[in-house]
């Protein structure tokens, strides 16, 4: 956390073995990601997916990112790994989150089931994002039926290479925490609102001096076409 910052808050993307978790925090992350992303070997083969969809490395512990969203609140961005070797990892990191993205594969739907499982069984709101490897053959609702999922938890399609599309993403989780708190009768949080309308609406509010400087310029390099 930076020197300035004194609340932190914390997303988790989760899904099944190369759905785009790595993809998605590193493509909206204002910092170069922390990324713990190993070359698969033979070692891995009849444990992890080899080689599945010409994918030649995986996360072996989680991904990390940052968003800042004032010069006192940032948000922490965390992909866990996809392998059921290291679900044992999940729990952990579910621990404090505002709230969950599940990234599904349309091709394999099946790897989705043990995240929402998981997020069910942690009480822990999440959204579902269909990560669109190409022209989706599918619609929504079918989608939704496969993954038997509730009326009330958010569906919505996003390329995670896509940085306005991954923050889209990010704006639709902070609305259904917006909605479930409305429903209980509660206030949505300062930190959800802010979430909203600063860094992801592109009005990131960053410290003064060389670090200011250098994350505006980051985020306005990612941000051209």
């Amino acid at each position: 956390m930076r020197a300035t910052a004194d609340n932190a808050l914390k997303i988790v993307v989760v899904g099944g073995f190369g759905a785009g978790k790595t993809t998605l925090v590193g493509s909206v992350s204002e910092i170069r990601p922390l990324n713990t992303e190993e070359v698969m070997t033979k070692a891995g083969e009849g444990i992890d997916p080899a080689g599945a969809w010409g994918k030649r490395s995986t996360t072996v512990a989680f991904d990390f990112g940052r968003i800042t969203l004032s010069e006192r609140q940032v948000l922490y961005l965390f992909g866990a790994p996809g392998q059921e070797r290291f679900r044992f990892l999940w729990d952990r990191l579910f621990s404090g989150a505002l709230g969950a993205v599940v990234l599904v594969d349309t091709r394999r739907l099946e790897d989705s089931w043990y995240a929402i499982d998981r997020l069910e069984h942690h009480g822990t709101p999440f959204i579902v994002a269909r990560n669109n490897f190409g022209e989706p053959s599918h619609t929504l609702e079918q989608v939704r039926e496969a993954l038997d999922l509730p009326a009330g938890v958010p569906l919505v399609d996003c390329d995670a290479r896509d940085r306005e599309s991954g923050k889209r993403v990010l704006i639709a989780l902070v609305h259904h925490l917006a909605a479930l708190a409305d429903a209980d009768g509660a206030a949505l949080s300062g930190e959800a609102v802010l979430l909203d309308r600063t860094v992801l609406s592109g009005e990131a509010v960053l410290p003064e001096g060389a670090a200011q400087e250098g994350a505006r310029t980051a985020i306005d390099e990612e941000s051209t076409p």
